[in-house]
């Protein structure tokens, strides 16, 4: 059996996950999209529309949708920013605060099954793996570096 990239494991992982939760998410006509965004705005004070994407690793244009969406479903108002009128500020509904819990209770049901199937020493390990590959990332340490093998080709040619 041929060895799998790290990139195609955390790939199938993800789409495995996502696939999961959209599934879930489907029985209550909504999507995974929704539930982490109920999941990331406020409860009580509001969420400024621009940390909204940042906050959920998303872009805009994509959000923008979900949140036309979620208005329309009676799950979000939007107001404007009383400290800084040309924002504006996404509030939960009552509706809004209902599906959020549901939405929170599906992902810590998803946690609480991962840990009482996976050793708490191998998700420690998984969780330090993770956070590594995220700091290359953020540090553009694996592009921007010739790696050893690009080393190699080089003094080759």
């Amino acid at each position: 059996m041929k060895e799998k990239t790290i990139d195609y494991v955390l790939r199938a992982t993800w789409q495995a996950v996502a696939r999961m939760y959209n599934e879930e998410a489907t029985k209550y006509d909504a999507t995974m999209a929704t539930g982490f965004a109920l999941l990331s705005l406020d409860r009580e004070d509001g969420t400024p529309s621009t940390a909204l994407a940042p906050t959920m690793g998303m872009e805009a244009t994509s959000l923008t949708r979900t949140l036309k969406s979620m208005e329309d479903r009676g799950l979000i108002i939007r107001k404007k920013n009383p400290n800084d009128g040309r924002g504006v500020l996404i509030y939960l509904t009552d509706f809004g605060k209902e599906k959020r819990e549901l939405s929170r209770n599906t992902v810590l049901k998803f946690n609480d099954t991962i840990r009482k199937n996976i050793p708490a020493e191998k998700l420690q390990h998984f969780m330090e793996v993770a956070e590594s590959i995220n700091e290359l990332i953020q540090d553009k340490s694996i592009f921007n570096h010739p790696s050893t093998s690009e080393m190699a080709q080089q003094t080759e040619i």
